[in-house]
């Protein structure tokens, strides 16, 4: 009786290691074959100050060609800008600091461990989702699933404004001691639901993922008041 209750829950636990495994393969199969190294004079600049702040040789930004305006980071360690994000920088909708302050996000997501986490969280959640929607079923059946999904997907949300928040913390004192300061990074965030949106599409899942613009720049400007620095 007792392996017949815990064989659901066994199950969904390889399904998502499995899941796991297949996730991480196919994003770095995917950006390894759509990037390239990232070569702009007009951003160099920018990027050598963070580097210096961090006391590294420099920092390697990689462009992935894809057109949503988006940046990323993958556990390994790389920083990804979209080929979409940086045609708005190239069009002058977006400054090189504002893009410095993308790069800083980023940095803070692999520094902080979010981007490693985010695959170990992506199989959690497709193991959760499968073991609830398996009991679930059983007590609810024909609603039992879309109860589960519903659930993964708060906690999912929640876990993703978490790291946002811990990201622009980082980054917020990463561009302070590399001279840049927090104004490009809050004047961004004004700026990301017409970039994202630009061509009349939805707004992303991923933005919709994040903390509301107003709330991320007033925990910024809370960080500036704490350490007793202004914005540029």
């Amino acid at each position: 009786m007792l392996a017949l209750r815990i064989t659901p829950i066994l199950l969904a636990v390889l399904y998502g290691y499995v899941m796991y495994r297949f996730s991480v393969w196919r994003t770095r199969a995917e950006l390894d074959a759509k990037s390239t190294e990232l070569v702009d004079p007009g951003l160099r600049e920018v990027f050598t100050r963070l580097a210096r702040a961090l006391d590294l040789p420099r920092i390697k930004v990689m462009i992935y060609e894809i057109e949503p305006v988006n940046g990323l980071a993958d556990p390994d360690g790389r920083i990804f800008l979209t080929r979409g994000f940086y045609q708005r920088y190239r069009a002058g909708d977006v400054s090189a600091e504002e893009i410095a302050s993308v790069v800083a996000h980023e940095m803070g997501h692999v520094a902080l461990g979010h981007s490693r986490r985010r695959m170990i969280d992506f199989s959690g959640q497709n193991a959760l989702r499968t073991a609830l929607a398996m009991i679930l079923s059983r007590f609810l059946p024909g609603i039992g699933v879309y109860i589960a999904n519903g659930l993964t997907r708060l906690l999912a949300a929640r876990l993703s404004r978490a790291d946002e928040y811990e990201a622009d913390e980082y980054a917020s004192a990463l561009l302070v001691k590399a001279g840049i300061g927090t104004g490009p990074q809050k004047s961004l965030f004004g700026k990301l639901e017409a970039l994202t949106n630009a061509r009349g599409g939805a707004v992303p899942a991923w933005l919709l993922s994040h903390p509301k613009t107003t709330e991320r720049i007033a925990a910024i400007e809370a960080h500036e008041a704490r350490w007793g620095v202004t914005d540029r």
